[in-house]
């Protein structure tokens, strides 16, 4: 064997590997860029889901705060609405004080003064409706500011019952409310 041929063959080997290394090279980098490809696609459909989770849940919550905020103005709406009709309610209150009808009321509120604390009733009231309870035969004490109605007390002073408009509106509240909630 001659130098040449040696040479030729070292040369040959030479190739031969330098194609190899560049095919290995090759297979390597295809390899690492379909890695570098998948891992980017899993990060990017992570970040992505969870984009989305975090703006379903501000969507959520943006939603719910929408919600109460309606709640609340229809809450404070439906008191405003309630104050007034209350208000109203004390001014037909007053005027039915200035009717007939009123007298009749009185002497309902007496009699069943009478018939829960005993005949012997003392009757307080409004200044003006000393006269008509006067005329009823009740005996009358001091005077209070109300809308109208009576506070009777037995006559040792150890029972009372408040028959005012008031009185009467704060223990029926919760239905006169119920009752005009539905007319509103």
């Amino acid at each position: 064997m001659s130098i040449e041929t040696f040479i030729q063959e070292i040369e040959t080997r030479k190739r031969k590997e330098i194609e190899d290394l560049e095919k290995d090279l090759q297979e390597s980098k295809s390899r690492l860029q379909a890695e570098m490809n998948n891992t980017l696609k899993e990060i990017q459909e992570r970040f992505s889901t969870e984009a989305k989770v975090k703006s379903e849940r501000e969507q959520a919550r943006i939603i719910e705060a929408s919600k109460l905020q309606a709640k609340k103005i229809m809450f404070d709406a439906i008191n405003a609405n309630m104050q007034s009709a209350f208000t109203m309610i004390q001014k037909e209150i007053k005027n039915y004080t200035n009717s007939p009808q009123y007298k009749k009321s009185l002497e309902t509120m007496v009699s069943n003064s009478k018939k829960k604390l005993g005949q012997n009733i003392i009757v307080h009231c409004r200044e003006e409706d000393k006269s008509i309870l006067k005329e009823l035969g009740v005996t009358t004490s001091k005077s209070i500011k109300t809308l109208g109605g009576i506070i009777a007390e037995n006559k040792e002073g150890t029972r009372e019952l408040d028959l005012t408009f008031e009185e009467l509106l704060r223990t029926n509240e919760d239905q006169v409310k119920s009752f005009l909630s539905e007319k509103m």
